[in-house]
């Protein structure tokens, strides 16, 4: 087939893992916020913004339908967010997000992927100083004045809104303590919500080496890999 049909299959495989890894990470959510809140989006907020991200992310229905009639059942999984803080290959600090049903299992991998990646397992809150973290919704920009949206909004917790002009979306990033008002004022106010999620932004970067880079994405692909690890966060610039 040649060199060219074997780049473009190697792609298209990436571009699916990366798809089956999104569905899962936005499952396990979808599953969290019906066990806290309930399986009626509205009624649940949270699960209501996730439907959103699912749709958002290109998430058959059936699939959104299915992860929300898991976490209704009685034998699901109890799964526990948990969070894994250390430092990889040269001083980058990596903050990693978990959803699993056995801490034990998720720790012991985490810490194996630090280890034999030049980087080290720490303990919960020493990167605190480094990450903030933030709450963000993606609106449809149909218009809208973004000084104006602003103003209305910084009442409720917004801290910075800005157009994406790449993909033609406001973003608004607010306190994390914040999402649920600003989703209840969005809605209230007729905004359509793309997408909406929490981030941790580092207030503190690291500038390296595209050899070091590389050093540290390899770290950082081998913990995304895990089927237990929802999001991993760096400070490298």
């Amino acid at each position: 087939m040649g060199r060219a049909f074997e780049y473009r299959k190697a792609r298209m495989f990436k571009r699916w893992d990366h798809m089956a890894k999104t569905f899962t990470r936005i499952g396990k959510d979808i599953t969290l916020a019906v066990k806290n809140g309930g399986s009626d989006p509205q009624l649940n907020s949270r699960l209501r913004v996730l439907m959103q991200n699912a749709r958002a992310a290109n998430m058959p229905k059936d699939t959104i339908d299915r992860a929300i009639k898991r976490a209704t059942a009685k034998d699901q999984d109890d799964y526990k967010e948990m969070v894994y803080e250390g430092y990889g290959p040269h001083g980058v600090a990596i903050l990693v997000e978990s959803t699993t049903d056995n801490p034990t299992r998720t720790v012991a991998n985490v810490r194996s992927y630090f280890n034999k990646l030049g980087g080290s397992l720490g303990t919960m809150g020493m990167l605190d100083f480094i990450f903030d973290r933030k709450c963000i919704f993606k609106l449809a920009n149909t218009g809208q004045d973004i000084e104006e949206m602003e103003l209305e909004l910084i009442d409720f917790g917004a801290e910075e809104v800005f157009l994406d002009e790449e993909k033609n979306q406001i973003n608004i990033y607010g306190e994390f303590t914040s999402f649920g008002v600003l989703q209840a004022e969005l809605e209230e106010k007729g905004y359509e919500i793309v997408e909406a999620d929490f981030e941790r932004i580092p207030n503190d970067t690291k500038v390296l080496s595209e050899e070091e880079v590389a050093e540290v994405e390899k770290l950082i692909e081998r913990i995304e890999e895990d089927d237990d690890v929802q999001r991993v966060y760096h400070n490298m610039g």
